[in-house]
């Protein structure tokens, strides 16, 4: 059996297990490209939030990162969540705690926090509203307090704080794929397309997002692109988009803005693990009822904005 005829194989199978366990298939932009084929719902982690607190379904499969599929289990307590690459971390989410966010708000007794969902149940729960790349600025204003320990992404901070007069004071986490992005990257891809349109995410650097024509959330991207005159793109976000990008957008040209803006982290998923996930309902994801109860409070403020 030859790697095509298999990976079809694997899609039947899949396909079949799904029906046979009344499940949803939700798939990060950054996943790879026959991941993202299977998928239900591809989408942004506010989408895919979004679709794991309202679709239908006994089992949600989530072809993502460990914090996605915790968003997922503590939005949809009665659903069974599984996360097909259990190794799959958020290098960003590592870069607090819970215990770490309770020493600051003890610093900053006056001030509310805003936690970005690259964070783990436990960080949520200590805060006070949750946000993602395409919501941080409406957050951010939507809080009465005029302070705002903003964690755990420095840059989405700092990008927010360009559209509020509240002081905020960002955490010193970052995207590992994202904050490497340069400016002289930014020059070379520019000198090479003279004529595309530069996007960035805003979990790029300060210096990055000022040489950008738009900042976007990866389904904000997607929107500009397939919504523009313009046929030409530089893409500053993780690779794994262009495939969605020539989907949904097949008369531009997107360029990567850095060919090294890989995850591999959100690569660790195949159809393999898919199938076998669901095959064997793991691995399995749950949080703690306690803390779910708390993070879900933070996370479902948002979610009403």
């Amino acid at each position: 059996m030859d790697r095509m005829t298999g990976s079809a194989h694997i899609v039947e199978e899949i396909a079949r297990l799904k029906k046979e366990q009344n499940a949803i298939l939700l798939v990060h932009n950054y996943q790879p490209a026959e991941v993202q084929d299977i998928a239900d719902i591809t989408g942004d982690s506010l989408e895919l939030s979004r679709a794991a607190a309202t679709m239908e379904g006994d089992v949600i499969v989530f072809c993502g990162v460990d914090f996605m599929a915790e968003t997922a289990a503590i939005l949809s307590p009665n659903k069974t969540v599984l996360l097909p690459a259990e190794e799959a971390c958020c290098p960003m989410a590592q870069m607090i705690s819970a215990d770490e966010l309770r020493l600051a708000k003890e610093r900053h007794p006056d001030a509310a926090v805003v936690c970005y969902v690259n964070s783990s149940a436990d960080v949520k729960a200590e805060s006070d509203i949750c946000c993602t790349s395409s919501n941080a600025v409406k957050v951010v204003n939507s809080v009465k307090e005029d302070t705002i320990i903003f964690v755990p992404d420095r840059n989405l901070g700092q990008y927010a704080q360009r559209f509020t007069k509240k002081k905020i004071l960002p955490w010193e986490g970052f995207c590992i794929v994202h904050d490497r992005i340069t400016p002289a990257q930014v020059h070379e891809a520019r000198a090479a397309h003279p004529d595309a349109v530069l996007l960035v995410h805003p979990e790029c650097r300060p210096e990055v997002i000022d040489l950008a024509d738009h900042v976007e959330s990866t389904s904000g991207i997607i929107r500009q692109v397939c919504a523009s005159k313009k046929k030409e793109f530089i893409i500053g976000t993780e690779n794994g988009i262009l495939h969605r990008l020539k989907k949904e957008c097949p008369d531009k040209c997107c360029y990567p803005l850095s060919t090294d803006a890989i995850c591999r982290n959100m690569k660790k998923t195949n159809l393999t693990k898919v199938r076998d996930s669901l095959q064997t309902l793991r691995p399995r994801i749950t949080v703690p009822e306690d803390i779910a109860d708390r993070a879900r409070g933070a996370i479902e403020r948002m979610l009403v904005l």
